[in-house]
């Protein structure tokens, strides 16, 4: 079974109807108890990092998510839920998250191309950057939908993939068994359809 984390934050809906599409045993829970016994489990996040944060934490729901972790379970995380994978995040302040991958949460307005459009809304490319389970369906260069003001900075060896909008963005992350992708699996199409069936082989 798959734990879609319900914490307050995320665009639950679409990701369930996603899963379900493809075959998957899932459920929404706010139930710490579902998440520690669930075979995969899914972070999803919208909006600011610190009131995402916070809302997993008080909920009690964070610490099961990272037991899970330990553990060795596959998780994913997804836009916020990626971001809260990372040892901080710097929107609007300074914040801890999970701690499971290296790295912080920086604005995108450092990286890109002065004038470009923040956030980032759209479909962009996804560039690959090493061989990965999550991508085993997918190719190099397959579009993605993003909606993102903030991205990881992490090294090298944890990114899998990133897409370029006028500089050089984290698309996606990987640190043994904890996953994470900052565009949306759930919007993506047949390209999203196939990475969240290659998460479900895992475990």
């Amino acid at each position: 079974m798959t734990a879609i984390i319900d914490y307050g934050v995320g665009n639950l809906f679409s990701l369930a109807c996603s899963l379900k599409a493809i075959g998957a045993d899932c459920v929404v829970t706010d139930s710490a108890e579902r998440i520690r016994s669930a075979d995969r489990v899914i972070l999803p996040g919208v909006g600011a990092f610190g009131d995402a944060q916070k809302k997993l934490f008080s909920s009690g729901l964070g610490q099961a998510a990272l037991e899970q972790a330990q553990k060795g379970v596959p998780l994913l995380g997804i836009c916020v839920g990626m971001q809260l994978l990372f040892e901080r995040s710097l929107e609007f302040g300074s914040f801890p998250g999970l701690g499971l991958i290296p790295g912080e949460v920086r604005y995108i307005g450092e990286t890109i191309s002065p004038g470009l459009k923040i956030p980032q809304i759209g479909w962009n490319a996804l560039s690959i950057r090493k061989p990965h389970p999550l991508f085993k369906y997918i190719r190099d260069g397959d579009y993605v939908y993003f909606v993102h003001s903030y991205h990881a900075v992490t090294p090298k060896e944890y990114v899998i993939a990133d897409t370029d909008y006028g500089g050089v963005l984290t698309g996606a992350v990987a640190s043994g068994n904890v996953m994470g992708c900052q565009f949306h699996p759930e919007k993506s199409g047949e390209v999203g359809l196939n990475i969240l069936r290659a998460f479900l082989e895992m475990g």
